[in-house]
């Protein structure tokens, strides 16, 4: 009996120690562990921002602080003798799981990083796309938020976005006004052109290279119509175009250049007797 107490004692000193010891090396692997995730985790992040806008470069450093994290408890558990193996797979079901269940958010994620790494534009941008046009206020994570002329904030999946067209109309520091304006058949076409070279002239955000093109672009049923095409800065567009219009229909009628309404000529045929 004395030596079966023996045998048990032992026993469970022998194993109490090493478990013992195992657990301090576990507790030696999270603390240490967990204070080497933070620094890595600073160094990764300062080293995104230096590449990727912020935004991204403190998401995916969050990302990673925390696969690391699990990396060091996994590690801690496995010293303790925990089979980590299943750990690992439930894990890994999960993670699937939730990537099956947020696939959409994943993709607007997936397409927010595309833009804030190529950067198709920039905050302040006026932009079409994903279906709207507007311009743009901030760019998430997830979404894009534009502000349409009329004020209204509208939010666009980064998903919409990269998925269509987009037209960046602030990238380019010039832009070209087209324009088009229909005179009668009995008008002079030589003065016309001068007339509105001459309006062209006056307005000084009408760049002087390119020069603008006036010229004929159609026989109309009731017009002649002249396309007028002047290069302007960027932000100038909607003012030169709303002013030249409002301009030309004054000049038209200050020098007897009619701008006709649609009209058809019907013509009757007399019956014979």
């Amino acid at each position: 009996m004395e030596d079966i107490t023996a045998l048990v004692t032992e026993f469970v000193e022998r194993y109490a120690a090493l478990y013992a010891y195992n657990l301090v090396m576990a507790i030696i692997i999270l603390v240490v562990g967990l204070w080497l995730v933070k620094r890595i985790a600073a160094v990764l992040e300062n080293a995104f921002k230096r590449k990727l806008d912020v935004t991204v470069a403190s998401f995916l450093a969050r990302i990673l602080h925390v696969a690391l994290i699990v990396f060091v408890l996994i590690a801690a558990l496995d010293r303790l003798g925990v089979q980590t193996t299943s750990l690992i797979a439930i894990f890994g079901a999960a993670g699937l799981a939730v990537g099956l269940a947020l696939k959409d958010s994943l993709g607007n994620f997936a397409a927010g990083v595309m833009l804030l790494v190529f950067r198709p534009f920039r905050v302040g941008d006026y932009v079409e796309a994903g279906g709207t046009a507007g311009t743009v206020q901030e760019i998430r994570i997830f979404a894009t938020l534009m502000n349409t002329p009329d004020n209204k904030v509208i939010t666009v999946p980064n998903g919409a976005v990269m998925s269509s067209n987009i037209t960046n109309y602030s990238t380019m520091p010039t832009r070209r006004v087209d324009m088009v304006f229909g005179v009668s058949y009995e008008a002079d076409l030589r003065q016309v052109k001068e007339v509105i070279h001459a309006v062209l002239g006056k307005d000084e955000r009408v760049l002087k290279e390119p020069a603008p093109t006036v010229a004929v672009s159609e026989l109309a049923d009731s017009s002649v119509n002249l396309i007028v095409r002047p290069w302007v800065k960027t932000p100038d567009y909607w003012g030169v175009y709303w002013d030249t219009m409002e301009a030309m229909k004054i000049r038209f009628d200050e020098e007897g250049i009619s701008i006709p309404f649609p009209q058809m000529d019907i013509h009757f045929d007399k019956p014979e007797k």
